[in-house]
């Protein structure tokens, strides 16, 4: 990369890098598709376009700087091989280029990283070394084994060969969709957004950047905006979950983002039941970040064309299962009750009489007599159940509280 250098001699990240790096990878990567979506734009009052990062081989958007850094190395580095630390998409498609290319690829992970990430990332050729129970002690044993076996660190983010890596998103973007008014892209450490900030400003000097964190990591946003937001927590976006976000990538963000919006927890969950429920595509908790943002903003975006980046799919079976069931909850259509009964022969089934009258379904009862400030005769009955909408179930609460239950229904947080 011809990239030039400021006084201070951080690298400056051009237009013409990214075209470079475009050019470097073709073919080594998936083109992904850039798609309207009729009714999240009906829902949001925006005209949504998706890129569909999440069809990329490993599943997300760190391929292209990952690819772009390793043919930027040299011979000798190539020899020697690259170390990483990483528990996320980056290690994956490090390891999976790195491979393809007969470079060796070291990545070192926390002890506390899931066995899936771990299975992943050495089935596409990756070496995994776990060391330390945090993502910063992991970091650290990487930079001592760079020095002491002469590998060249690849850093996820900060980066300008990978940076411009990811740019190539926004390339393909606004040469699907030249006249996108707005980009709204995840940030953790900022390389995704440092790199298609540069490309989308060089094509296109108007467009808006808006720049999207998980609530719980606002780390990028505090440093911007000379914030103190407390940065921690079990995030659903944990691969924009960075608690350091980078410097170079800071430097180039702080002339070039219109702002960063932060987004909740129960925003990201909507996001991700969306995305599969309307697009029948799957995406992490990260990659639904910037509908999320759309969603939560609707003032910024609205009537406006928004690129949103879908950066990512790599989501645990299990945690999507939960999300969409907990999306259902909130909508209504999954309900949980709690009624208070006398502990006598057929006081269930009275209750569950009048569950067949509303046509509610149930799906789990719990008898609780034992653990409960109720006197010694009387009973908890929790029962779970799911309706056509919240109506439905609210038609029953009411039927039921007058015939002279005492319930309660049990709310998500």
């Amino acid at each position: 990369m011809t990239a030039s250098t400021l006084t201070a001699n951080a690298p400056v990240l051009t237009l013409d890098d990214v075209r470079a790096a475009a050019a470097r990878i073709d073919g080594h990567v998936v083109r992904t598709p850039t798609l309207y979506s009729k009714t999240l734009s009906a829902m949001t009052g925006a005209d949504i376009w998706l890129k569909f990062e999440n069809l990329q081989f490993t599943a997300a958007y760190k391929e292209r700087g990952a690819l772009n850094a390793l043919l930027l190395l040299s011979d000798e580095q190539r020899a020697r091989g690259v170390i990483a630390a990483s528990a996320g998409n980056h290690a994956q498609g490090l390891s999976y280029h790195g491979t393809r290319l007969g470079v060796p690829v070291t990545i070192v992970m926390p002890r506390t990283t899931p066995t899936v990430k771990i299975t992943q990332t050495e089935s596409v050729g990756g070496k995994v070394v776990l060391e330390g129970e945090t993502f910063d002690e992991a970091y650290a044993h990487a930079r001592v084994m760079e020095a002491e076996l002469g590998l060249t660190f690849v850093h996820p983010f900060d980066h300008p060969h990978v940076a411009a890596g990811q740019g190539t998103v926004a390339l393909e973007m606004l040469a699907d969709v030249p006249d996108l008014d707005m980009l709204a892209v995840p940030i953790g450490g900022g390389g995704l957004l440092t790199g298609m900030g540069t490309a989308a400003r060089g094509i296109n000097p108007a467009i808006g950047l808006i720049g999207v964190q998980a609530q719980l990591f606002p780390s990028m946003y505090n440093r911007l905006k000379h914030a103190e937001l407390p940065c921690g927590g079990d995030t659903l976006a944990e691969g924009i979950a960075v608690k350091e976000p980078g410097a170079f990538t800071s430097a180039t963000l702080a002339g070039l983002v219109d702002d960063i919006v932060l987004v909740d927890e129960p925003h990201l969950e909507q996001a991700v039941s969306l995305l599969l429920q309307i697009e029948k595509t799957v995406v992490e908790g990260a990659g639904a970040a910037g509908l999320a943002a759309v969603i939560a903003n609707r003032e910024i975006f609205a009537g406006r064309k928004v690129g949103i980046v879908l950066c990512g799919g790599n989501i645990d079976t299990r945690l999507l299962a939960n999300v969409l069931l907990r999306d259902l909850a909130r909508s209504g259509r999954l309900g949980r009750l709690r009624i208070t009964l006398q502990d006598r022969p057929g006081a269930l089934f009275k209750v569950v009489e009048e569950f067949n009258r509303h046509q509610v379904n149930i799906l789990e009862v719990w008898h609780q007599r034992i653990f409960t400030s109720l006197p010694a005769k009387g009973l908890t009955a929790e029962i779970e159940c799911e309706a056509r909408d919240r109506e439905q179930i609210d038609r029953l609460v009411e039927a039921l509280r007058a015939r002279g239950y005492e319930i309660e229904q049990v709310e998500l947080g």
